[in-house]
């Protein structure tokens, strides 16, 4: 387990963010057509998963923001953005549209046991059921090579240390 805080109150994860070099566990999350996809679906790429709570929280919509704005960034490195939350595939899609955010791939969490085997679940308190916020990069051989669990649910995630692992991969 991992502690994480809402507003100054400690609350606990459901475990640990995988181990660096190890192999992403596999997914099934659902994409905005209803349909389950897997870690395969991204074959040949990196893979940035954005791990955030739900799309209706400032802090959500910042990340969501950011990823979108470092699209040629991430792209120049061959890495997919997959925003992955609790929120059902409907709302993430109008809300893609109605922030115009076009670069992303959005998952859902709902139907699955992503939260659980990445370890990100919270386990108690006022959020339990949702993720924690957290990123994971996982390479084109499905190797994680950088997690961040963000300490604090209200803030953002250190963009700087990932964008710079991007930049050196063997310096993650």
């Amino acid at each position: 387990m991992a502690t994480v805080f809402f507003h100054g109150v400690a609350t606990e994860t459901s475990g640990q963010l995988p181990e660096l070099n190890s192999v992403a566990p596999d997914f099934q999350l659902t994409n905005h057509h209803m349909l389950e996809v897997s870690l395969a679906a991204f074959s040949g790429r990196k893979k940035l998963l954005a791990i955030l709570p739900s799309i209706d929280t400032p802090i959500c919509v910042a990340v969501a923001r950011k990823f979108e704005h470092k699209a040629e960034f991430l792209h120049s490195h061959n890495t997919q953005t997959l925003i992955v939350s609790a929120d059902l595939p409907f709302a993430q899609c109008r809300f893609a549209t109605n922030e115009d955010l076009t670069t992303l791939t959005w998952l859902s969490s709902f139907r699955s046991t992503f939260l659980q085997d990445y370890g990100i679940m919270i386990t108690d308190g006022i959020l339990r059921g949702l993720p924690a916020t957290a990123l994971v990069l996982i390479d084109e051989n499905n190797r994680v090579i950088y997690t961040q669990l963000v300490a604090d649910l209200c803030s953002e995630p250190d963009y700087e240390t990932l964008f710079a692992c991007l930049s050196s991969v063997d310096s993650c």
